[in-house]
């Protein structure tokens, strides 16, 4: 069977602080008005994407990496990760704050809950006025520091809020505190793990008078206490990949694409698309594919030699 552009069914996820803008902006297909996440690509436990176009339409990304491993993830991908997709790609509407968090580093995460740890980026999709990240802390802290001002409930206090607005991107290393502000759409990519430390969570509870766990314990060794610089300064150079973020586990590009752009890989990695703006289209083999705003797509590595098209801003991803 040939392989092709593949797009897969989101899967949502209801959230305390979501909402509707995942329908509204980027035409999901939600039910609820408290959608947090669209989950576009993901082979973690339980939430493994399904092919959503073409002839693998229903099968498992899982099950087409088993049959068809180094065509889709690359011969270096796959030497690195064996029959193992590396990568998870989301959005996320953020209606009200999310909690206050962090994630473990790969060797906390192997040791304690046998998964990678989760390195990951945000670009900022939309943004309302006002609209802020929490990422790192204002000056150097300690734990001791940190426990101090979480139970005086004061913990706001010693963290770095800043306002964002559209197309500003953060790349946040293992053990960066951070949360997501009210009023932000966001498009996530990261290292395939849904381990989260989740350390405040601004005393709320559910429908049902309960609080969300919090892991303060698994937490205290696992934070960066050191101020970070997590905003990525970019160019946006038209119908050029121009890079963000280049670290061990992807490599992200952001593309102004005007027009036509013929792409050449080296069938070392799969690639990934986010449409965070616009409309494209990809030409391969002359079969022609259409994607509007919102969506994702995996070309496979085998896929090395194609057309994109349109106008759009395009978020790519590989590993190099």
């Amino acid at each position: 069977m040939k392989l092709y552009p593949l797009q897969f069914e989101p899967i949502l996820k209801e959230r305390i602080w979501g909402g509707t803008k995942l329908k509204t902006l980027l035409n999901k297909p939600i039910t609820s008005k408290i959608t947090g996440e669209s989950w576009e690509i993901s082979t973690v436990e339980n939430d493994v994407s399904r092919v959503a176009n073409g002839s693998f339409k229903g099968k498992s990304l899982n099950e087409l990496v088993e049959e068809f491993p180094v065509a889709i993830l690359g011969t270096k991908v796959y030497e690195q990760f064996g029959k193992q997709f590396p990568l998870l790609f989301k959005y996320l509407d953020a209606r009200e704050d999310l909690s206050i968090q962090l994630h473990p580093n790969d060797a906390l995460a192997k040791k304690r809950h046998n998964s990678f740890g989760k390195t990951e980026m945000w670009y900022v999709m939309q943004a309302d006025e006002e609209s802020s990240l929490i990422i790192g802390f204002k000056e150097r802290s300690t734990p001791e520091e940190f426990l101090e001002n979480l139970n005086k409930k004061t913990l706001l206090n010693i963290l770095n809020t800043k306002k964002v607005k559209k197309g500003e991107v953060f790349f946040l290393e293992t053990g960066t505190i951070h949360a997501i502000g009210a009023g932000n759409v966001i498009a996530e990519i990261q290292q395939t793990s849904d381990i989260t430390y989740r350390i405040y969570d601004f005393d709320r509870v559910d429908a049902n008078g309960n609080s969300r766990e919090l892991h303060v314990d698994l937490a205290l060794d696992a934070i960066n206490y050191d101020v970070v610089q997590a905003q990525k300064k970019y160019n946006k150079i038209e119908n050029v990949s121009n890079e963000i973020v280049h670290c061990n586990y992807f490599t992200t590009n952001f593309i102004p694409l005007e027009g036509s752009v013929n792409v050449k890989k080296n069938k070392e990695s799969f690639t990934v698309y986010m449409c965070v703006d616009g409309n494209f289209g990809i030409v391969y083999e002359g079969q022609s594919y259409s994607y509007q705003k919102g969506n994702t797509v995996l070309i496979p590595a085998e896929m090395n030699d194609y057309q994109i098209f349109g106008k759009a801003s395009l978020l790519e991803i590989y590993i190099s």
